[in-house]
């Protein structure tokens, strides 16, 4: 391809809005532009690599077994109800009526759409099992969308759905779904850990995400550094803390202190000369229209997700001031478990823990020395803490380590969650009808081009892996007005074109540090620059994008040169 033919309109300027590296540089690299608060459109250069990586997913998919469907956008909201997802799903779900006044939505994922299609089409065990994909745009309303294709309302996904008759066959193709995972990250040049997730509004009993590490990750997950446990911090799990010997330390008598104008930890903490760990912190939750208290260390956090799949509650939220003084008797700040007439549940963290001080649901006071058992009953203790880098390993009790990632793909055993709720059944080989089990598996298309550049650039723009990017190599002659540089970089374009590669030709009759500017910029791996003063010499320079060396070639031996270069990087990463 010509530069001077090519809708590439690179600019120096890092936008206003702009908040994170990939979304400067792929609105600098002329790749996206803004079309409405979270929706994009892609140029040339950017669909470029939007194919490489969708390439990619399709092989992978297909040498695990998937067969490619394409779904419509557009699902009636029969479907949803059916599902049961229609109310729960939450504005992030676009409705709207169509001209004969019935409901639709636009999907944000498909599996209503997919589970209709089986369910009409498989009959016995002898079609399963089944595994169904597609690479579609998908629509969520995000409330507050940022960092360009990171986090939009409209993206590109590749979602896939497999079908078993059994929980043996669910786990094989979790498996080999997981492994094809694996290999097209890999692919793709990702630094990558797989993490035990939530499955939040798509449901299931179990799932891991895949983070490509990057300190600019919107999403925290912790990993033990002396086995394979990972987890995002959703999910991350706390080990119920070991049967100690028992504790001899003197129970002292329960007292309330005053404590003027004195609400969080911290002020607590210092105003009674205690550590924040010897607090435990009474929160009011209301769930399903119950509200409940829930205790935890002074120096933890609730980790809601936790709390809510304990309790299996539809709905969870932190309970307002009025509920919160109807059940304490005080304002918020100052709750505790002595005398609540509501359910009680503790974190792990509270086992062992003696003489603490709590909230004496009277304002401006606490107690000191509060025992439980002794001064209120726990009703239940649970994992419900945000876990931290000081908590041990729930396998094998190592450290734990926190880093940052985005999430670029993530895998879901949904069991019957779906075939239950639709009736999606089969004749098994007993003559019985029984419900399929499913399995569900997405990754974010348009996110992991923004992940790459998150992972991989530097202060000059992008660089990009050369499984995925948009041109192997650019040719960039130093003055198209010189007659013998433009003659030698045009059969040089030529020769390599005839070699099967991808090479973009920088023709514009532009100053050569602008060329390089836009070169470092748009970040192609391999650059081949051609000057007069090299070409008197019979050379011409090579310069690794990843590098900062410039290497000397040969003119006859250029395009074997470069020809090995590429293809041993792509089977680097393919390796």
């Amino acid at each position: 391809m010509r530069y001077s033919e090519m809708l590439l309109p690179t600019t120096k300027e890092t936008p206003s809005d702009a908040e994170i590296v990939s979304h400067q540089l792929m609105l600098r690299a002329g790749m996206i532009r803004k079309l409405a608060g979270g929706i994009y459109s892609y140029l040339p250069l950017g669909y470029k690599i939007i194919k490489k990586i969708e390439a990619i997913i399709r092989e992978e998919m297909d040498r695990a077994g998937g067969q490619e469907i394409f779904m419509p956008a557009v699902q009636p909201a029969e479907l949803w109800q059916q599902s049961g997802r229609w109310n729960k799903y939450g504005k992030e779900l676009l409705r709207f009526k169509d001209r004969h006044n019935r409901d639709y939505c636009i999907g944000p994922t498909h599996e209503e759409v997919v589970t209709d299609i089986v369910r009409n089409e498989i009959q016995t065990y002898r079609q399963l099992p089944l595994n169904l994909y597609q690479i579609q745009t998908k629509f969520r309303d995000e409330i507050r969308p940022r960092f360009g294709v990171m986090r939009s309302r409209e993206f590109s996904m590749k979602d896939a759905y497999s079908f078993d008759r059994n929980e043996q066959g669910a786990a094989l193709s979790y498996r080999k779904m997981f492994h094809a995972y694996e290999r097209i990250f890999k692919r793709c040049g990702f630094r990558f850990r797989a993490v035990e997730a939530d499955s939040g509004n798509i449901g299931g009993s179990y799932s891991h995400e895949f983070m490509v590490t990057a300190d600019s990750g919107e999403d925290a997950m912790i990993y033990c550094t002396s086995c394979n446990y990972a987890a995002n911090l959703e999910k991350a799990e706390a080990a119920k803390p070991e049967l100690q010997p028992a504790n001899e330390k003197e129970l002292l008598p329960c007292e309330e202190v005053y404590t003027p104008d004195v609400k969080n930890i911290e002020e607590v903490s210092e105003f009674l000369s205690v550590r924040p760990g010897d607090v435990v912190k009474t929160l009011i939750f209301t769930a399903d229209n119950e509200t409940l208290a829930v205790l935890i260390r002074g120096d933890k956090d609730v980790n809601e997700i936790k709390l809510n799949n304990f309790l299996n509650a539809e709905s969870l939220e932190l309970a307002t001031d009025e509920i919160i003084y109807k059940t304490t008797g005080s304002p918020r700040g100052f709750a505790g478990p002595i005398g609540l007439k509501c359910r009680i549940l503790a974190d792990y963290s509270l086992i062992g823990m003696k003489n603490f001080v709590i909230g004496a649901n009277k304002e401006n006071y606490h107690r000191k020395n509060c025992n439980a058992g002794r001064d209120f009953t726990i009703h239940e203790y649970a994992d419900l803490k945000i876990v931290s880098e000081s908590d041990r390993c729930p396998r094998c009790k190592g450290e734990m380590q926190l880093a940052r990632g985005i999430e670029v793909g993530h895998v879901f055993k949904l069991g019957e969650k779906y075939s239950k709720a639709m009736n999606a059944t089969f004749l098994d080989d007993d003559g019985k009808e029984k419900y399929m089990i499913m399995g569900c598996y997405g990754i974010g298309v348009s996110r992991m081009a923004a992940a790459s550049i998150e992972q991989s650039h530097d202060d000059d723009g992008i660089i990009w892996p050369m499984s995925i990017t948009p041109f192997q190599i650019i040719v960039t002659p130093v003055n198209m007005n010189d007659e013998e540089i433009a003659k030698q970089s045009e059969a040089i374009y030529a020769r390599l074109k005839e070699r099967g590669l991808e090479v973009l030709f920088d023709d514009r009759d532009e100053r050569a540090g602008v060329k390089f500017k836009d070169a470092d910029l748009i970040g192609i791996p391999i650059r081949i620059t051609v000057g007069a003063k090299r070409l008197k010499e019979g050379n011409v320079e090579v310069k690794f994008r990843d590098r900062k060396e410039l290497i000397t070639v040969p003119l006859g031996e250029i395009e074997t040169f470069i020809d090995e270069a590429v293809r041993s990087r792509i089977e680097e990463c393919e390796a």
